[in-house]
């Protein structure tokens, strides 16, 4: 597995993330969805990756930069077939390195309460987020969970 800076160009990538847009917006009300689609993580100040297992898209995520020190976790996503093999954990670990090389001091998310998104929520907690109040221009919503971790 090899984990890789995206310009977001490629049909693949495209084609993963509206899976990933329309899945969320299958499981979330639409004034709870907060996945960016393809022109929102092409934004200033976003960093993402695509995670490859030979020519094959297996996982994607990035990071959108807040402020000087804090940074949002976004578009975390395993190929279905793939949950649960490890993806996600290195993905995570790259992440996690990735801010800290960039000079952040802080890592927040956002991700659904509901139970679909218990695994995720688990996966987060493994690596040190915790529950936090609504960050940036999020505002308190029972549909998503706020979490954020030091680094």
């Amino acid at each position: 597995m090899k984990i890789v800076a995206d310009d977001l160009s490629g049909p693949e990538i495209a084609r993963f993330l509206a899976e990933h847009v329309e899945q969320m917006r299958s499981l979330t009300p639409l004034e709870s969805k907060h996945a960016l689609d393809l022109d929102g993580l092409r934004a200033p100040g976003i960093t993402f990756w695509s995670v490859l297992e030979g020519d094959s898209l297996v996982g994607c995520g990035a990071i959108k930069r807040l402020d000087a020190g804090h940074a949002e976790l976004k578009s975390m996503r395993t190929r279905p077939k793939r949950q649960r093999s490890g993806v996600a954990s290195q993905l995570m670990e790259h992440i996690i390195g990735e801010a800290i090389r960039m000079g952040f001091t802080r890592l927040s998310l956002e991700t659904g309460s509901a139970e679909f998104f218990l695994p995720a929520r688990k996966l987060y907690e493994k690596f040190g987020f915790r529950a936090c109040e609504p960050f940036a221009d999020y505002r308190p919503d029972p549909n998503s969970t706020f979490m954020s971790r030091a680094l």
